[in-house]
């Protein structure tokens, strides 16, 4: 059987990101507008010619606040009452053609999607500065420019349990009485971009499972059949390993390009050296609340898989979705990566030798690891990165097979949920489960693979 080429996961903290990455400033550009000499007078008392009376400034941001949080929310309603001529109406009319051509697509390959949830969030204390925006996003004339933060919150159906949020680099502007969406890039270069799905880059197709959705787009009909038959199983098998209760949903995404990949998974993580990513939003290991969680394809390595392959693949990125509230930031990778492959190759009938060819030449020209992965073998490539893996899946299966599975599931509990520690706690949790030190574990690992790859 072909050995899998090694998965990776990168786990994404959104929302502290984001929460740095934020700038605040001052965020209006008024320009009062002046009645002229020979328009009608505004009204009693208000002689012709003069400056409009500015309302007190607390009215004035409230007013503005209320109108554009009104524009959002007839956006939204458009959306998902599918009602194109009513969402048009919410952009403004004298933005650039290139973003009304971008947002007449959006809203054409968003028809597919099916949400639970589909709402944004206005926080007005959070402006940006306008004045600092690129004169072509200002260019048109406007009499006011706001750039607030903007948060899309939303929740997929069959897929998402609770809704998940992210930024919107929107500005918007008004023209007399009506507030318009403006853009959303004019921000990009002050560092509130707008961030981008699946419906940013093509039609989407969702297929619906007993467990989750495949979200996809159109001609890739034959790889998406391969996932659903596999995803349900999956999660079973998942499920019948690790012990904690979990959503026993899975949103699947199938992007068309790396491009796309990148948007989803971070514009860091190197997409072109996996097969697969498991992702979140935002975790809170307190209440074991998460979000947006998703398993994110390679457009290009996932389609060369195997059967047995893409099992292995799913059933990896799925174990860290099912772990993800029992795991904190920090915890050591060749655990996390280990325990998640061991559940991939249960019961595949893989042995070690055909699942981790590099390590069985290691063993045999230069004898086993002297030490554990430590968590930089993990960023790095190609075989470096293979060979990590390899040994973080020796070292579950080494422990299952010397102590038990409910061992190996003690130890990943206890370690993952203890996040960054020192070696000294590292070897008595180790102690408190197996009874051995990390130096007496890697002595005990080393002889198991000498012998299980002479």
């Amino acid at each position: 059987m072909l050995p899998v080429r090694r998965t990776a996961t990168v786990r994404t903290w959104l929302g502290a990101a984001v929460a740095a990455a934020v700038l605040a400033g001052l965020a209006l550009l008024s320009f009062p507008a002046v009645e002229q000499g020979t328009a009608p007078s505004g009204g009693p008392g208000r002689p012709m010619g003069a400056v409009s009376p500015a309302p007190p400034p607390d009215q004035a941001d409230d007013t503005r606040a209320d109108a554009v949080t009104d524009l959002l929310n007839r956006r939204a309603k458009a959306l998902l009452d599918h009602d194109e001529q009513a969402f048009l109406a919410t952009l403004d009319p004298r933005a650039d053609e290139a973003f009304l051509s971008t947002q007449r697509r959006l809203f054409t390959n968003l028809a597919g999607v099916p949400f639970d949830e589909w709402s944004y969030r206005l926080r007005a204390d959070d402006a940006l500065d306008v004045s600092k925006v690129p004169d072509r996003f200002t260019s048109s004339a406007s009499d006011e420019l706001w750039a607030p933060a903007v948060d899309l919150r939303y929740a997929l159906r069959g897929g998402d349990v609770v809704p998940t949020e992210r930024p919107m680099g929107y500005l918007f502007a008004r023209h007399a009485d009506e507030w318009y969406l403006r853009s959303d890039t004019a921000l990009d270069s002050l560092g509130r971009r707008t961030w981008r799905g699946p419906w940013d880059f093509a039609p989407c197709v969702v297929t619906t499972t007993e467990h989750g959705i495949v979200l996809s787009h159109p001609g890739s009909q034959p790889m998406v059949d391969r996932l659903v038959r596999e995803l349900d199983p999956s999660v079973r098998a998942v499920s019948e390993l690790w012990p904690t209760r979990w959503s026993q949903r899975v949103t699947v995404m199938l992007p068309d390009t790396s491009g796309e990949m990148r948007a989803l998974v971070g514009p860091d993580f190197p997409v072109e050296s996996v097969v697969a990513v498991a992702v979140a939003d935002r975790v809170n290991n307190r209440t074991r609340a998460v979000a947006g969680q998703r398993v994110v394809l390679s457009p290009d390595g996932v389609r060369g898989l195997s059967i047995a392959s893409l099992r292995v693949v799913l059933r990896h990125e799925i174990t860290h979705l099912a772990a993800r509230a029992d795991t904190v930031d920090g915890s050591p990778t060749w655990l996390l990566e280990g325990f998640a492959d061991y559940v991939g190759y249960r019961d595949s009938g893989v042995t070690l030798a055909e699942g981790a060819p590099d390590l069985a030449k290691q063993v045999r020209e230069d004898g086993p690891p002297a030490a554990l992965p430590e968590d930089r073998a993990f960023r790095s490539r190609d075989s470096d990165l293979d060979l990590a893996y390899q040994q973080s899946w020796s070292i579950a299966r080494y422990v299952a097979d010397t102590h038990g599975e409910k061992a190996l599931i003690a130890v990943y509990r206890e370690l993952a949920a203890a996040g960054a520690v020192s070696a000294t706690e590292t070897d008595r949790m180790l102690r408190d489960v197996l009874g051995v030190d990390r130096a007496a574990l890697v002595r005990g690992w080393q002889s198991y693979l000498r012998e299980a790859l002479k």
